[in-house]
């Protein structure tokens, strides 16, 4: 039976669209004014310990509790979000309780339950209400209707009572089956937490939920009803926390289901209430004059006007977004598209990154890792920065290897430039580093390998090596676990490593593995690491693939010449970072090239590309003779073409400079029959299409440079054979003369 005095409990059920700054100004004029002595805020009730860290100078939105499956096997990501920013009702009510001192408690239905469901079988609102009443008030947008009816206003009456009356009438009478399916089982558990404070003694309760469930809160719904509805729920065993939040993961973009489209506006809107247009203009302009652009005070002048006369034409209370990004495109802008999305990004939605204090429950590795942060130096921000590191600095090097273990663990916090493989080898590294509100969830899974980054990292590296699926997905561990400076990872790596190319049976697959030990070795002089367990394993992939180079480079189709093509590419540029290391491995594959060339059933894009290698490192002075037998007249012309494809793989560069080759080239194709030609032309233009444009130009202005044959007569152009042509083109261009 019902407490007699819980009867007599004034409960006051405020509806609020999440993440709403009008909203948010209401609901906290209305504790005000209500003055509650308890609140209940949607939202697990799990978190209810971790209310008190809101009142902290360290919290600093926008941040979000954090429920993660505790214990969970590694790779089963389960984990929920509940974000708030600084204009989210719901945190205002927070921060006003705890600023009173008023007992709060979140009331949704708890995170272990939401957890343990298998599938997601909550099917949604029976209907869009906001769609709904915006179509009846005739917009046809239902964002920009709320905004009309409650984030513009300012000062103006309470709106709960209005949007109560509409919420009632849109969903009609609320019975115990009017809704089925997680949002049932939330509005039971709502209706729980509210039946609980009464019975705790709470006389004066306020409730923040979202509008859509204050009809199912204001229903008399018997209590066993509610009881049986949430007996035998499954639970999982759950833990909970504050975590960094940013405005991009708070945009409807992101996928959060109750994003908003514009985050940074909504902030705006609510942090600068007074003269808002004109502030926002103002940082628009601040926006495009820090990328050079010229905006003058008078335009943000006419901006202002232009977007308040676009508000009054359509009736709106205050120019929306929607009339500022007008005025901006049309009068900051001078129309053009680029500069507007560089505003949008910058200020619509934003990267606003939020903060929590020290004294947020964090798991182990989530600690360390801000205390590395810390003493690094760097600070994780939601904007992308390049990070460009001097690896003979300690700090950079100490950075670089965090980064990299980080990334081990799947926190890509840090990516590095793809063309920095290039430079391998070098003291330099460069980066792009942005946060993400993942991350924390990646740690705290990342937490079974380790209680620090390193530890974890190690154990995460022992775990790949365990179960690689190729030699080379080997290798390129044992580039990293050096790159990291996981030194108690790599001897077991290097164990399974050693293991796995004793066995190895194709020259291909060892030719994809050795590049990644190569650039391990050098790695070792940048880093000063010790790379020593990885030479013995070079030293022995290098001979095998010597060896098995004649018996792989014969007899193959065009697909696998291709391929192998690539391989011995890799091989030589990997071997050519060693120099004239004490091995003798750069002299070595040098003399096995010489030894494959002329050797029968070689294809010809092999064959080219050992012409060009050898010629290249000064192992074959002219490479003429050998170019004049590949495209003689007596060499079928798909062979031909194949090894100039091969020959020319690097650029076309060495046509340039060599008259001889260039020379031989142009006969043999001059000389061409057409049908010939027309089966040769692909394979050409595969290889010269994958010049630059300078470098085309260059090989064409050689061609038609005074002593050259331009024909295959060596004669001058004949105009009488180009006429058709010329007239043909003018005629295309519309240029044809009478």
């Amino acid at each position: 039976m019902l407490d007699p005095d819980a009867a007599q409990a004034v409960v006051e059920v405020y509806g609020v669209r999440h993440h709403g700054p009008g909203s948010a100004r209401a609901v906290r004029r209305a504790l005000a004014a209500f003055g509650p002595d308890a609140v209940l805020i949607e939202g697990p009730p799990e978190a209810d310990a971790l209310v008190p860290l809101a009142a902290d100078p360290g919290m600093t939105p926008p941040v979000a509790l954090l429920a993660y499956a505790d214990g969970a096997e590694p790779g089963r990501r389960r984990a929920l979000f509940w974000p708030f920013a600084e204009f989210s009702p719901e945190w205002q009510a927070l921060r006003y309780a705890v600023g009173v001192g008023v007992p709060v408690r979140f009331c949704d239905l708890p995170a272990a339950h939401r957890l343990a469901e298998e599938d997601d079988d909550d099917p949604g609102d029976a209907s869009d209400p906001l769609g709904m009443l915006a179509e009846a008030a005739g917009y046809d947008d239902a964002e920009r209707w709320w905004d009309d009816v409650v984030e513009h206003r300012v000062d103006d009456p309470s709106p709960f009572p209005a949007i109560a009356e509409a919420m009632a009438e849109l969903r009609g009478p609320v019975t115990p089956d009017a809704v089925s399916g997680r949002e049932a089982r939330r509005e039971a558990f709502m209706r729980r937490t509210l039946r609980r404070a009464r019975r705790d003694g709470f006389r004066r309760i306020a409730v923040v939920c979202g509008a859509w469930h204050v009809p199912a809160l204001a229903a008399r719904i018997p209590a066993a009803h509610d009881d049986r509805l949430l007996r035998g729920l499954p639970r999982a065993k759950v833990a909970l926390t504050w975590v960094p939040w940013t405005h991009g993961r708070l945009a409807g973009r992101s996928g959060y289901g109750a994003g908003v489209r514009s985050p940074g506006w909504y902030h705006h809107l609510f942090t600068a209430p007074d003269r808002p247009v004109e502030r926002w203009l103002t940082a628009a302009a601040r926006v495009l004059r820090a990328e050079d652009l010229h905006v003058s005070s008078a335009d943000v002048i006419e901006a202002v006007r232009l977007a308040e006369a676009l508000a009054a034409l359509r009736g709106r209370p205050l120019a929306g977004l929607d009339e500022v990004t007008e005025a901006v495109r049309a009068v900051l802008c001078g129309g053009a598209d680029e500069p507007v999305a560089l505003v949008a990004r910058r200020l619509v939605v934003g990267e606003r990154l939020g903060a929590v204090p020290d004294a947020t429950p964090m798991v182990p590795l989530q600690r360390d890792l801000v205390a590395a942060q810390r003493r690094l130096r760097l600070r994780p921000s939601a904007e992308e920065k390049d990070l460009d590191l001097d690896l003979r600095v300690p700090t950079d090097l100490e950075r670089s290897r965090l980064l990299h273990r980080l990334r081990l663990l799947e926190v890509e916090w840090g990516v590095p430039d793809p063309d920095a493989s290039r430079s391998r080898g070098t003291f330099r590294e460069a980066w792009t580093v942005r946060w993400r509100p993942e991350f924390d969830v990646r740690l705290i899974e990342a937490g079974v390998w380790g209680t620090t980054v390193a530890d974890a990292a190690a154990a995460r590296a022992r775990d790949l090596a365990a179960h690689a699926g190729s030699l080379a997905d080997l290798t390129a561990l044992a580039e990293r676990c050096l790159l990291a400076d996981l030194g108690a990872a790599l001897p077991d790596v290097m164990r399974v490593l050693a293991d796995r190319a004793a066995v190895e049976p194709g020259t291909a697959h060892l030719m994809a593995a050795l590049p990644a030990l190569v650039r391990a070795l050098r790695y070792g002089d940048v880093r000063g690491t010790d790379p020593a367990p990885l030479r013995t394993v070079v030293d022995g992939l290098a001979v095998r693939i010597r060896i098995g180079l004649p018996r792989a480079a014969t007899g193959l189709d065009d697909d696998a010449a291709r391929a192998l093509l690539a391989g011995i590419g890799a091989v030589h540029e990997a071997l050519s970072l060693l120099g004239d290391d004490a091995s003798g491995h750069r002299d070595a594959w040098l003399d096995a090239l010489t030894d494959l060339l002329g050797r029968p059933n070689v294809h010809g894009v092999i064959d080219g590309r050992v012409t060009r290698l050898l010629l290249d490192t000064g192992r074959l002075p002219d490479a003429s003779g050998r170019m004049a037998r590949a495209v003689s007249s007596g060499a079928p012309a798909d062979r031909a073409a194949a090894w100039i494809e091969g020959f020319l793989a690097d650029g076309g560069v060495v046509l340039v400079h060599d008259d001889a080759l260039l020379g031989l080239l142009d006969d043999w194709l001059a000389g061409l029959p057409a049908e010939t030609f027309g089966t040769v032309l692909p394979l050409l233009r595969r290889t010269f299409g994958a010049y630059g444009a300078a470098e085309r130009r260059a090989i064409g202005e050689r061609v038609r440079r005074p002593g050259r044959p331009t024909g295959p007569s060596g004669d001058d152009p004949d105009p009488a054979r180009a006429d058709p042509a010329a007239a043909t083109v003018l005629r295309i261009l519309g240029w044809e003369t009478a």
